[in-house]
């Protein structure tokens, strides 16, 4: 493998992944795995430029429809292409459909680019996500597919050990923190051929002693309160979180870093 790259441009399509919650700045904005991964690239390529259209929410039709032209249309050395997560913890989904779509974006912004970058998405442990794994693994059989025919990347973080500690993840349980977004890059960056930085991106941290049970307990509760109860209102509404958003950085331009 190569492990002196030259990429001079990246695009990062999708949704709240890739946009970075929950790696929060102090200006309140967020940063994530697509802003570490194009600073640490911009280090080594004076010149470099990036643009990332993901926002929190969306659906994979959604990013199909308002992503995908847009970042094929830039011709960017790198494209990261992360969606139809959101669409698999609806309570209704229709896989074949979302299959469909992903294969769509896959065959339009493949040819776009030099290197397409797929992921299979974290997953963390906990009750929450088991009824809806066998989804997300079907997704996942798609990506892996897809990546086969298109000569794209894939990142395997769903079988990174280290992503599925809820340590890793933000107390709304559906977002990493920002460690987590850390080894994310770590492991974009090593598949696109960089030198490694951290070889133990994907090693479990070390273990602690669990919470009590009146801990866990008065944490699930604030999660219910806080997370899960609006996130089931909005879903049974039909409003996302990302509604009237604009993409964190829409055009495709120098990168300055950001600490």
């Amino acid at each position: 493998m190569d492990t002196n790259p030259t990429y001079s441009s990246l695009v990062a399509v999708g949704d709240s992944f890739t946009e970075g919650m929950s790696d929060l700045l102090p200006d309140g904005t967020y940063r994530g795995w697509a802003d570490l991964l194009a600073a640490r690239m911009a280090a080594r390529t004076p010149g470099f430029r990036y643009a990332n259209l993901a926002v929190r929410g969306k659906l994979i039709r959604q990013i199909v429809d308002e992503q995908v032209d847009v970042a094929a249309a830039m011709e960017a050395d790198v494209v990261t292409l992360v969606g139809g997560l959101n669409d698999t913890l609806r309570p209704k989904c229709d896989m074949g459909r979302v299959r469909g779509l992903l294969e769509e974006a896959v065959e339009r912004l493949a040819p776009s680019c030099k290197q397409l970058v797929l992921m299979r998405s974290p997953g963390r442990r906990g009750p929450v996500l088991e009824r809806f794994r066998p989804r997300m693994e079907e997704l996942f059989v798609c990506v892996d597919e897809l990546a086969a025919r298109h000569g794209a990347i894939v990142v395997d973080l769903y079988g990174a050990p280290s992503l599925a500690d809820p340590r890793l993840w933000d107390v709304d349980r559906l977002h990493l923190t920002g460690e987590g977004h850390r080894r994310v890059a770590e492991g974009v960056w090593q598949a696109l051929g960089y030198e490694p930085e951290d070889t133990e991106w994907r090693t479990p941290m070390p273990t602690t002693l669990p919470p009590d049970w009146v801990m866990r307990r008065a944490a699930d509760l604030r999660f219910a309160r806080q997370h899960l109860l609006p996130w089931i209102g909005r879903r049974l509404t039909g409003r996302s979180s990302g509604d009237g958003l604009p993409p964190k950085r829409p055009e495709l331009l120098p990168y300055e870093h950001r600490a």
